[in-house]
């Protein structure tokens, strides 16, 4: 016999409970609320797994002829990956065997053969695609700036400007003006040793006089007591000229006759920084048009060579630099003449080369139609040097 089920009592005050209703398949009644306000309420039933399957999208359905393309691409992709290591390292072989053979080929200078090839290849394309007739931007003097300090290469030593001469050699029938000398080599530069204006003051011990300062750098003597030449890094050069050669040796006077210019453009370091100068002076052309150079074989030489006093410092160049307009012998920069360190009493500026072509004090101005030698080609840069 079965027991007896105990009564459910309902709460004193609810109504009686409605029958549960069907799981989210129908509105809620409008009882509902009033069950959830009248108790604590149930928790929220799952969904059954019949409603989550179909939910769920069905996996992509991938054609055939899609995984036969990707295991072809994933076979050749292992081949092109074997290919390219076996590239790679021939290249690198390659690579690394043109390396040895530029450092062990014979030099020109301090530069290895091909390379300094390819600086003859680099300026012949820029002599025949610009042939030096474009000129340099130009700014307005509120732009300008004082030129740094960059270098002493040729200007060691102070000069005495009263003996400063420009020598011209090459020059045709230099013979017939009053300036002409049989012998250009013969003349003597005063220098005076520069010595260093923030040395320490030293005294001397047999009284309080200050002891002279010791010069920074001191020219070399021959056994003769001749101020000897090429005194910088890259030696002499192999273009100065012969003892004996005739000439013309032109004073600031004879120059200040020529129309007098002003520029103001950039001067370019090779070493990547640049800077506005207002430059003023003579123009190159002006110069060479007045003193026109001697023809070889019936025509022009093709070059022009100069250096300073003593010969430390020296620069070739193309004629057709030299004639371009905005080439200038300069003799003051921003409205004050120059300086020793930067060239006094006469330096170049030519923009359209970088500045290690920019010649100070320039001593020497020659004709020539053999290439002539260069300070900074010597040590490894580009002879041409155009921007």
């Amino acid at each position: 016999m079965s027991e007896p089920q105990p009564e459910i009592q309902e709460p004193v005050g609810a109504e009686p409970s409605a029958a549960p209703e069907p799981a989210a398949t129908e509105p809620e009644s409008a009882a509902a609320p009033e069950a959830v306000a009248a108790g604590p309420q149930p928790a929220a039933e799952a969904e059954p797994a019949s409603k989550a399957t179909e939910a769920a999208p069905p996996p992509p359905v991938v054609p055939p002829a899609v995984v036969e393309t990707d295991a072809q691409i994933r076979a050749r992709s292992a081949g092109m990956t074997r290919r390219s290591l076996v590239v790679g390292v021939i290249g690198a072989a390659a690579g690394y065997a043109g390396y040895r053979w530029i450092d062990q080929s014979e030099k020109d200078g301090r530069q290895e053969l091909p390379l300094r090839k390819a600086f003859h290849v680099d300026a012949d394309v820029a002599r025949g695609v610009f042939r030096e007739r474009g000129l340099a931007p130009t700014y307005s003097v509120d732009k300008a700036v004082d030129l740094r300090f960059n270098g002493p290469y040729g200007v060691r030593d102070d000069i005495d400007v009263s003996s400063w001469r420009l020598q011209m050699a090459g020059v045709a029938d230099a013979e017939k003006h009053p300036q002409y000398q049989k012998d250009i080599t013969a003349w003597n530069y005063v220098m005076t040793p520069r010595v260093d204006p923030n040395a320490p003051k030293t005294v001397d011990s047999k009284g309080p006089a200050e002891a002279p300062k010791e010069a920074i750098w001191t020219r070399s003597k021959d056994g003769f007591g001749a101020p000897m030449r090429g005194q910088e890094e890259a030696g002499e050069s192999d273009s100065t000229l012969d003892d004996g050669t005739p000439g013309i040796s032109l004073t600031m006077a004879d120059l200040m006759k020529l129309p007098r210019h002003e520029l103001v453009t950039e001067f370019k370091c090779i070493e990547g920084w640049s800077e506005i100068v207002h430059w003023s002076g003579v123009r190159l052309v002006d110069l060479l048009e007045l003193y026109p150079p001697a023809k070889v074989d019936g025509r022009e030489p093709r070059y022009v060579y100069m250096e300073t006093p003593y010969g430390d410092y020296y620069c070739g160049y193309d004629l057709s630099a030299c004639r371009h307009p905005q080439s200038l012998l300069v003799t003051e920069m921003s409205g004050r003449p120059l300086t020793q360190l930067h060239g006094a009493p006469l330096r170049l500026h030519m923009p359209i080369k970088y500045g290690y072509k920019q010649i100070k004090r320039i001593g020497l101005i020659a004709y020539t139609d053999k290439k002539p030698d260069d300070y900074w080609t010597k040590l490894g840069y580009d002879w041409y040097a155009g921007l």
